[in-house]
């Protein structure tokens, strides 16, 4: 059976790209439908675990910063709306070696980067020398070589607010949205695109949008899958034992730590979200393949002591290694580490919004605006030119 419902627009995957996506349209009275494999928000794929950093000034590159200035303001109107806070502006902080040269792949040289970002789009910061950051943050262990970049208007987003408040609205303007719904495949034909599901039943529309996360290569020719590499991260949530900095790690900022040598040897946090209670504090691994359908979701002890022993023991003042609780998420990763957003190689009338290397989430709200546009109006107000495939195929 197949859907007639005149669709303007599909969206394929309503995490954190394709609700935006799905709002988005919504607001602007496109027909659209949305269709999800889960029932978003939810714990299977890369927009959960409560909170999601956010940072104005992007050590990633200068194309990525007009995206998270969007998203804010999007986000801040979103919640002017439905009452629902999503962006927390508790303030971001980066410590680092000032003159770290680590290979970190896309995050090289992340504090020097960091700050001309800033300083290139005008957006409020403060360089901290080692007394500063001793004096300003004590809940952190740093040493007489460390320096910080803070940034005030930084912070953490929910993402499970983000998503519920996106499709919620999103319903509410008109949208139609099919949760539990697997898309077997997508094809062009008769100038629009039809997605036939599991149970063989068809849904078709003038055009998509993909943005089916760590799912995208089952979307994509053969050739081109290996692009997007889903990898298993864990984030987990320790105990804090130190009554006299609880009001310090409730009120502390967001932060990022790059240490040692080892391209590995990164980690991140945020506040204390139950008033000295625990911190959630996570690092990154790349180092195997998973696939999204079958891969270990449980963190094993031993696998969040080996995190804590090598990265935060003596670093994060009053954390101990007693697990509160602990969790897994997907990076689907670019070989570059940067994102893909750009019309599908052998369709175009679907537009491709990769997932994103791990450091998406504060994008994605302006990423599916600039998705929408380019699919009914075929331009995007912020420049895509750096995230094209084609940069990654040799197409």
């Amino acid at each position: 059976m197949t859907d007639h419902s005149g669709y303007d627009l599909m969206v394929i995957g309503l995490g954190a790209m394709g609700s935006a996506a799905l709002y988005q349209a919504a607001r602007r009275g496109v027909r659209v439908i949305g269709l999800d494999r889960h029932a978003p928000p939810h714990t299977l794929g890369s927009t959960h675990g409560e909170t999601r950093i956010t940072r104005q000034a992007i050590g990633e590159g200068v194309d990525y910063v007009p995206f998270v200035l969007r998203s804010h303001d999007i986000w801040d109107e979103l919640a002017s709306r439905t009452g629902q806070r999503i962006l927390n502006r508790c303030g971001a902080l980066l410590i680092s070696q000032p003159d770290d040269g680590t290979d970190r792949g896309i995050r090289t040289a992340f504090l020097h980067r960091t700050r001309q970002a800033a300083t290139t789009f005008g957006i409020a910061h403060e360089m901290l020398s080692a007394d500063d950051l001793r004096r300003r943050f004590p809940q952190f262990g740093t040493t007489a070589e460390e320096v910080g970049y803070y940034e005030p208007g930084g912070g953490w987003v929910s993402p499970e607010a983000a998503i519920t408040a996106q499709l919620s609205e999103a319903a509410r303007l008109g949208a139609a949205i099919r949760t539990q719904t697997v898309v077997a495949k997508l094809d062009q034909h008769g100038g629009g695109v039809v997605a036939t599901l599991s149970d063989g039943s068809t849904i078709r529309a003038d055009r998509a949008i993909l943005s089916a996360g760590s799912w995208v290569a089952d979307f994509l020719p053969p050739a081109m899958r290996p692009v997007f590499q889903p990898h298993r991260q864990m984030l987990h949530w320790f105990a804090l034992d130190r009554p006299d900095l609880a009001r310090t790690w409730t009120d502390g900022p967001v932060y990022m730590w790059p240490h040692g040598e080892g391209q590995d040897d990164f980690f991140y946090g945020f506040p204390s979200l139950d008033g000295g209670g625990t911190l959630k504090v996570a690092n990154e691994q790349y180092n195997a393949l998973v696939d999204p359908n079958a891969f270990t979701r449980d963190v094993g002890n031993e696998e969040s002591r080996r995190f804590y022993d090598h990265s935060l023991a003596g670093r994060l003042l009053g954390l101990t290694p007693r697990v509160v609780k602990a969790a897994t998420c997907l990076y689907t990763v670019t070989p570059d580490s940067a994102f893909v957003i750009d019309t599908h190689p052998t369709m175009d009338l679907v537009q491709l919004v990769s997932p994103c290397s791990g450091h998406g989430f504060k994008h994605s709200a302006a990423i599916g605006e600039c998705a929408v546009l380019r699919a009914i109006e075929g331009q995007s107000p912020i420049d895509l030119s750096a995230f094209t495939l084609a940069r990654l195929t040799g197409g």
